[in-house]
C-alpha cells in the first residue's frame, strides 16, 4: 500500500473518510443541530395551520367562505322554535326575507303552489351549510303538519300527497336558512298561508254581512321588481257595482281579469285604470300575463 494515502500527522482524512485526529465528522454523518432545526420548523408550521380561523380548523366551511359567514352570524339564534322542531333565527324587519303564497287548481291533478319571495333566494346547492341572510329554502305545512321542502318558487302538490298527509285545507309556506333554522322577525317565523279550494269555491247561499254599498270599488296596486304592493289579498265587491283597477308596473306587461275576460296593456312606468261592472258573482283572479303575478282576488257577491 502507498504510504501517501495513509493519514498524516495533521489528521487529514483518507479516502475512506476515517476521522482525523482533530475529530472532524466524516461525510456520512448528519449534524445534530440540523435535525433539531428541521423539527422545530415542522412544529411551527403545524401550530400556524391550527391557528387559522381563530385557532380552529378551516375544513368546517367551504373554500372562499369566511369564518364569519360559516358560523352563521347572520341574525340572532333564539331558544324558541317554529312549532316543528326548528329554532328561530331572528333578524331586523328591514331587509328581512319575505314570502307570499298562492294556490291554483292543476288541470290534471292537485294544486300548483306559487311562492313569491322578497329579500330572499333559494340555494339548494348549499342546504345544510351556514345560515346566510336572504338565502335558504321553504317548507310547506298542511294544517300545521309538515308536507314538503321547496327549493324554488313553484311546487306541484298532487292529490296523492294530500291524502298521504291526512288531508287538510290550510297551506302554510315558511322560510328557512341553509342550516335549517327558521327565519323570524319579532320572534315570529317568516311565513304566509293560503286555503286550498278557495280558487274554485262558490258563494254561500247566505253571504256574510257587507258594509253599505258604494257606487264603485277602487283597487290601487303597484308592481315593482316582481313584488306586488299591497300583498295579494281579497277585495269584496257587491254585484252590479263598478270596479276600478288602478295598476302601475315598472315593466311592460298585460293586466287580465279572469272570468270577466277584461284585459289591457300595462306600459312600463305608467298608471293604467281598468273599469268594468261586476255583473257576475264568484271569485275572480286579477293577474299579469307576462310576469304571471297574482295582483288580487275579487269576491263578487
Amino acid at each position: 500500500m502507498d504510504r501517501t494515502w495513509a493519514p498524516n500527522r495533521t489528521g487529514a482524512p483518507n479516502r475512506t473518510g476515517a476521522p482525523n485526529r482533530t475529530g472532524a465528522p466524516d461525510r456520512a454523518g448528519a449534524p445534530t443541530r440540523a435535525r433539531r432545526s428541521a423539527a422545530a420548523l415542522l412544529v411551527a408550521a403545524l401550530l400556524l395551520g391550527a391557528a387559522g380561523c381563530g385557532g380552529r380548523a378551516t375544513t368546517h366551511h367551504k373554500p372562499g367562505t369566511s369564518h364569519e359567514q360559516a358560523t352563521g352570524s347572520n341574525g340572532r339564534l333564539l331558544t324558541e322554535e317554529d312549532g316543528s322542531g326548528h329554532r328561530l333565527r331572528q333578524v331586523d324587519a328591514q331587509g328581512a326575507p319575505e314570502v307570499a303564497v298562492s294556490v291554483r287548481p292543476d288541470s290534471e291533478d292537485g294544486w300548483n303552489v306559487h311562492l313569491t319571495v322578497g329579500h330572499f333566494r333559494f340555494t339548494p346547492d348549499s342546504v345544510g351549510g351556514a345560515a346566510l341572510l336572504g338565502r335558504g329554502h321553504a317548507r310547506l305545512f298542511l294544517d300545521g303538519h309538515p308536507l314538503a321542502r321547496v327549493y324554488g318558487t313553484w311546487f306541484h302538490l298532487p292529490e296523492s300527497l294530500l291524502r298521504a298527509a291526512g288531508g287538510g285545507t290550510r297551506l302554510t309556506a315558511r322560510l328557512y336558512a341553509d342550516d335549517h333554522t327558521a327565519w323570524a322577525v319579532g320572534a315570529a317565523p317568516v311565513q304566509a298561508g293560503a286555503t286550498l279550494g278557495e280558487a274554485t269555491s262558490t258563494p254561500t247561499a247566505t253571504p256574510a254581512p257587507t258594509p253599505t254599498p258604494t257606487p264603485g270599488t277602487t283597487v290601487d296596486i303597484s308592481v315593482r321588481d316582481g313584488k306586488v304592493n299591497p300583498a295579494p289579498g281579497r277585495t269584496e265587491v257587491r254585484k252590479g257595482r263598478t270596479v276600478r283597477l288602478v295598476v302601475r308596473s315598472d315593466r311592460e306587461d298585460t293586466l287580465h281579469v279572469h272570468g270577466y275576460d277584461k284585459e289591457t296593456r300595462l306600459p312600463a312606468g305608467r298608471t293604467v285604470t281598468l273599469i268594468f261592472t261586476a255583473d257576475r258573482t264568484g271569485l275572480f283572479e286579477v293577474e299579469t300575463h307576462e310576469s304571471d303575478l297574482l295582483l288580487t282576488q275579487l269576491v263578487v257577491r
